[in-house]
């Protein structure tokens, strides 16, 4: 996704007025990580923590103040939602023990994962939905919504593939949840957290370099919402050479930051003055910053600038770690999901012996 967007701004230019809005579920299952939960789910809004539960509290802890606007409405509910996550828990449990005897596993410490949401378009409407599942950070099962079929990159997971697929009632659910539900629950969040999610701060950018033989590093940070451009130009024309992109980053308040790399070993000083760093970001004007030497921070006296990009870096590590992100690139209470496999989630052999039970699906959804 990132790099197909990164693809439509070379060759349309740069476009920051369309929002594409999220919202996003981890699901991650432990086992044999004794400083770690068995169980974390981890919700998210525009990339913005907004729930946390786990095996350890067994409650949902809220992150935002306006995120439990529906628990105060009908308080009833919380207890409902914690109760679909104790839930999810055991199923998780369970599907950590069926892939285990999958891939012929004993001891040793595993992870199993499902990501899955939506994003909507603020602009031309349209949607988007998903949901991968993983296990030790490799693609396990993935849900493709238009064939309403799912896919199967190992073997492992095949008859899975083939038991999903045959509950057709199940898989009109999924789309019905991806297409509709999950964009109205995030429409809604969103109008929750309006005063938060949809605000505008404007970055502070800096240019950084190491050493004089180091890279100019055109360092953005404190902006509000992360869909920000960055690029270097150089006689008004943008550099698509010389130049090495960062990764948008959080900051420990809830702003981001974000780094591009010059080149200029072989661009004498006196030329310095043709390139500038430019920032765009929706409800502000582009911030354009010359490369002038005298302006550009080195290690020997800013080693603090430095440091703080570092946080950043150790704050998305720990992050993922926390939602059990995927390592590749990329709902509705139980009672009234459609699940594909009956109560008992075991069968037998022809001779009546128990087998392994069924990887199970998640219950999906908010609430």
């Amino acid at each position: 996704m990132k790099a197909l967007i990164g693809l439509l701004l070379l060759v349309f230019g740069h476009d920051v007025s369309s929002v594409i809005h999220s919202l996003q579920f981890f699901y991650t299952g432990t086992s044999g990580l004794s400083t770690f939960p068995e169980f974390v789910i981890v919700q998210m809004v525009d990339e913005v923590q907004i729930e946390y539960y786990d095996s350890n509290t067994q409650r949902i802890i809220t992150k935002q103040d306006w995120a439990d606007q529906d628990y105060r409405e009908d308080p009833d509910s919380l207890e409902r939602a914690n109760e679909r996550r104790k839930g999810n828990q055991q199923v998780a449990k369970v599907n950590m023990g069926t892939l285990k005897k999958r891939f012929n596993q004993t001891g040793g410490a595993h992870i199993v994962q499902t990501m899955y949401g939506c994003e909507w378009d603020d602009e031309d409407g349209t949607t988007e939905g998903y949901e991968q599942h993983g296990y030790d950070g490799e693609d396990f099962l993935s849900l493709d919504l238009t064939t309403l079929t799912w896919v199967a990159p190992v073997h492992q997971a095949f008859t899975t593939k083939l038991r999903f697929d045959h509950d057709r009632a199940y898989n009109q659910y999924k789309k019905n949840y991806y297409t509709k539900e999950c964009v109205d629950d995030l429409k809604k969040l969103l109008a929750y957290g309006k005063s938060t999610l949809q605000r505008t701060e404007r970055p502070q950018v800096s240019l950084l370099q190491r050493s004089p033989s180091s890279p100019v590093v055109c360092h953005a940070t404190g902006f509000y919402p992360d869909r920000v451009v960055v690029f270097w130009r150089r006689d008004g024309q943008e550099l698509h050479e010389q130049v090495d992109p960062g990764e948008v980053l959080p900051n420990h308040d809830g702003t981001f930051q974000v780094s591009v790399e010059l080149y200029l070993t072989a661009v004498p000083q006196e030329d310095w003055g043709r390139y500038e760093c430019v920032v765009q970001l929706k409800g502000i004007e582009d911030i354009s910053t010359p490369l002038d030497p005298a302006h550009i921070r080195t290690n020997g006296g800013d080693n603090h600038i430095l440091a703080f990009i570092l946080t950043g870096v150790a704050v998305v590590a720990a992050f993922a770690v926390v939602v059990g992100v995927f390592l590749y690139q990329k709902r509705n209470d139980s009672e009234k999901c459609h699940k594909p496999v009956d109560s008992d989630t075991s069968s037998e052999n022809s001779e009546g012996q128990k087998l392994a039970p069924e990887y199970q699906p998640l219950s999906t959804g908010q609430s």
